[in-house]
């Protein structure tokens, strides 16, 4: 027979105390990136969602809501980096006096990605430590000047690059991209976990591709399936920030670099990345916070 004694409450906590001394051993000190305000990371948990196309979104939005903002883009899928083409940008970053790389402009819009800085048909065939080295560089080896806001686009899952990104930047929140699909929303569902065990705290929920509407008959057909974003959401304690269509135009606007924000501002579909954007600012903390 094993005897197991109760620990008590001041025993306990010093158990916790200790646990939390051992996992933070070897954890960078997070550093904030000179000159920007706040960083918002665009995340999912499965690639294919419309993450990429989400986070360039954002960033015009919160530029079209209050021109009074700066805001940067930051291109963090070292292996899939996409807003090269989405912004329309080609070219390698210039460099300062400080001897940090410029980011590219385009549509009031500072960007920076790992597309700048290889050829753009060439695989990156890198193991972990080089990826890893490629992170620090596009976090710390950037002048961005003066940013309100960089809206960060993440690659898909839960690996290296997320855990490297939130260690080592304090991030004020993050936005989780999902279809309604059921294969989608669970790793959405990790995606979100992940970033509470980092202490990231999740804004919310964004639903893509939520529903198709027919050109021609205006029938709508819900492909992916529909709400699944909002079950997931009131599992998580969470909101859903607004719901994006599956829809030629955003598809065709990404592919020739001329997001639906910028290219058609007054269309339903750039009206629901506007509001996206509002209810995104309105669950972030005051700078001065």
């Amino acid at each position: 027979m094993v005897c197991r004694r109760q620990l008590s409450g001041a025993e306990s906590e010093t158990l916790k105390q200790r646990r939390t001394q051992i996992m933070s051993r070897g954890l960078p000190k997070q550093k904030p990136i000179e000159g920007v305000k706040q960083v918002i990371v665009v995340a999912s948990g499965k690639g294919g969602v419309g993450k990429s196309t989400t986070a360039v979104n954002l960033a015009l939005a919160l530029a079209a809501n209050d021109s009074s903002k700066a805001i940067g883009l930051l291109d963090v899928d070292v292996y899939g980096p996409s807003i090269p083409k989405m912004m329309n940008l080609k070219g390698n970053p210039e460099l300062s006096q400080s001897n940090l790389m410029r980011p590219l402009l385009n549509y009031g819009i500072a960007c920076m990605s790992m597309g700048f800085l290889i050829e753009e048909n060439e695989p990156v065939v890198w193991r972990g430590l080089m990826v890893m080295s490629a992170i620090e560089k596009l976090l710390r080896q950037v002048d961005w000047g003066q940013l309100d806001y960089l809206v960060v686009d993440m690659p898909p899952g839960t690996g290296d690059v997320q855990l490297s990104v939130s260690q080592n930047i304090p991030i004020t929140g993050a936005v989780i991209v999902s279809t309604p699909q059921d294969v989608a929303l669970m790793d959405a569902h990790k995606g979100a976990e992940m970033f509470r065990k980092v202490h990231v705290p999740v804004l919310g929920l964004v639903q893509n591709m939520s529903v198709f509407q027919c050109p021609k008959c205006k029938h709508k057909t819900h492909i992916f399936g529909a709400d699944g974003a909002r079950k997931l959401a009131q599992t998580l304690g969470l909101e859903v920030l607004g719901d994006i269509p599956l829809h030629l135009n955003i598809r065709e606007a990404s592919d020739t670099g001329q997001p639906i924000v910028f290219s058609q501002p007054e269309s339903d579909e750039a009206k629901a990345y506007l509001r996206i954007a509002v209810e995104v600012v309105r669950r972030l903390p005051s700078p001065s916070e």
